[in-house]
């Protein structure tokens, strides 16, 4: 995207694909920082953008965490498949809480091949449970 982002607004930061701008707003404590690792999500290469989607689950507060792992289950979406970041940062916040989503867009879209072995587990308990 070559306009300006409001990052007073977060005007325009849906549409981010400039990870370093990303970078810069990590250190000045932006506040709309969870939109804009969305926008680096839709815009960019899982390589890209997983460093800064990790991070933003590591420091944005609570309201604004959920939206790093918004972040990882569009990744996952377009691009059906992870990075071993991403699949660690999943594993250890788990199931039935903020990564719920995100897990369960990594389920569906990542191929089973793909899956590290602790997930595949999962993928199969909730295949089991879904046919009960």
């Amino acid at each position: 995207m070559t306009s300006e982002y409001d990052w007073e607004t977060g005007e325009g930061l849906s549409g981010i694909d400039d990870p370093v701008a990303i970078d810069a707003a990590f250190e000045r404590g932006e506040q709309h920082l969870g939109t804009a690792v969305i926008g680096l999500a839709y815009t960019c290469p899982p390589v890209v953008a997983s460093p800064r989607i990790v991070r933003a689950m590591r420091v944005l507060d609570a309201p604004r965490r959920e939206l790093a792992f918004t972040a990882a289950g569009i990744v996952a979406r377009l691009h059906g498949e992870l990075t071993p970041e991403l699949y660690a940062a999943l594993r250890a916040e788990g199931p039935g809480g903020v990564a719920e989503n995100a897990i369960r867009d990594m389920l569906t879209f990542v191929p089973f091949r793909s899956l590290p072995l602790w997930f595949k587990w999962r993928w199969l308990l909730a295949t089991v449970r879904n046919a009960l």
